[in-house]
């Protein structure tokens, strides 16, 4: 199965795997269209090297009580493009734990940086794992935090197998459409994946901690990475990412929009839009 970050968080839009429980089916698949790349063609260890594995088909980086856990980073920064990848999730208890893929520039814009997430909130045994996308832009360190928050349950088991989760970010969409400059990331940023302990919020707002009674926590990412993206250096006229949609264009299609509100009415759990504790004149395109 696989799954794209794109508007309002299309992230089922790839979707291969369908049954009768699943979505409907979107119709198109972008990362037919990415270039898929090895981890060594593309990316190195960022932290936390004796806690990264590679063999010739899986990339594996854990967590344990003697470690920080472990993270790598894209040997490239890129201002658009499609960046995906396949990845497998621990078992059982992972509460506290956080698996992820993301873009960043926050190692070139410390305290001011841009983000767009990935997130795996670890979980207890028999609780679905949640997925957590959001969106920083120019500041997510500076004690006044914009996120862009919006979490599902997953309705297949994300351990069993290998699930293939883009993000497609382009200069006019991302999660929502850009409303002006001061509200949407332009910035370059890295491709980024880690492991590593969030307790104090990622498991029912942090009231399960990690219990590393369960280590190691595992994170598990194909040796298959799908990056088709400008890098920063190219020129401003470069447009290298697949399309959304079959049309080619922007956009969705219907049947893309339909796949994507099943998810929303089904498995959505938050959203930032609809949050009344936050300050929604900061959010323009709620």
């Amino acid at each position: 199965m696989e799954f794209l970050l794109y508007l309002l968080l299309f992230f089922l839009l790839n979707s291969r795997l369908i049954n009768a429980q699943g979505p409907p089916s979107p119709g198109y698949y972008p990362s037919s269209r990415a270039q898929s790349i090895g981890f060594n063609q593309g990316f190195r260890n960022l932290w936390g090297p004796q806690h990264q594995s590679l063999d010739q088909s899986t990339l594996t980086i854990w967590l344990d009580k003697n470690s920080g856990g472990s993270g790598f980073k894209s040997l490239k920064n890129y201002r658009s493009g499609y960046f995906g990848s396949s990845i497998k999730l621990q078992p059982g208890f992972t509460a506290g734990i956080i698996t992820s893929f993301y873009l960043s520039n926050n190692q070139d814009y410390p305290g001011n940086h841009d983000e767009i997430d990935i997130e795996f909130l670890g979980t207890t045994p028999n609780k679905p794992y949640t997925l957590q996308t959001n969106v920083y832009i120019r500041g997510s360190g500076d004690g006044n935090i914009i996120g862009r928050e919006m979490k599902f349950h997953l309705w297949f088991d994300p351990t069993k197998d290998y699930h293939n989760y883009a993000i497609l970010w382009d200069p006019n969409e991302i999660i929502y459409p850009k409303k002006n400059d001061a509200t949407f990331p332009q910035r370059p940023m890295y491709v980024y994946g880690s492991i590593w302990d969030a307790s104090s919020w990622a498991t029912e707002e942090g009231r399960i901690k990690a219990d590393y009674r369960y280590q190691p926590f595992i994170g598990k990412y194909s040796n298959n990475f799908k990056v088709e993206g400008c890098a920063a250096y190219e020129s401003p006229s470069c447009r290298r990412a697949p399309s959304s949609s079959p049309s080619g264009g922007g956009g969705l299609s219907r049947q893309q929009i339909e796949a994507m509100l099943w998810v929303h009415r089904n498995y959505k759990v938050y959203d930032y839009c609809r949050d009344p504790r936050r300050d929604h004149t900061h959010t323009p395109e709620c």
